[in-house]
């Protein structure tokens, strides 16, 4: 397996548009607000403003990252893809460029709030979706570099 991460191409749209839109069809919980044009229009506006890092394997995009400053707008990696190190990789590289992050997810979406915890982000604040267009409870999550040296200390 050959992983690399690069800056997302405006040709990448149409793919992370379906990334997201296989997500939601993934999820029964999760309703489907958005048509796929409309998910790969929201995948072009992210690439456009320079968010997006992408993760191929093998020439074939798998997932994407897109952030702004210190702030994890999406994370997606296709069910292919999954298990195989794609999100803590583009999360790695997140962390190499911030001193801190910030995310929500849902707190109905247990496996992302697994990995993110893995990953050494904290709950720091919890909604009941008044603030996310899906009307979901939702949870943000916080990542410092400074924590995350101190817990190194502490364990080596």
């Amino acid at each position: 397996m050959s992983l690399r991460l690069r800056p997302a191409r405006s040709t990448d749209a149409g793919k992370l548009g379906a990334m997201i839109g296989d997500a939601v069809a993934a999820r029964d919980w999760k309703p489907r607000l958005h048509t796929a044009a409309q998910d790969i229009a929201h995948a072009g506006q992210m690439i456009e403003r320079g968010w997006v890092t992408v993760a191929e394997i093998d020439d074939a995009v798998v997932g994407f990252l897109a952030r702004e400053g210190g702030f994890v707008h999406a994370l997606f990696v296709s069910d292919d893809a999954q298990g195989r190190g794609v999100g803590a990789a583009l999360l790695a590289a997140a962390k190499d460029e911030a001193m801190d992050l910030t995310l929500w997810t849902f707190q109905a979406n247990l496996g992302a709030r697994r990995f993110y915890a893995r990953e050494g982000f904290v709950e720091i604040a919890r909604g009941d979706g008044r603030g996310n267009d899906e009307r979901l409870p939702d949870v943000q999550l916080y990542w410092t570099r400074a924590g995350a040296k101190a817990k190194e200390a502490a364990h080596g």
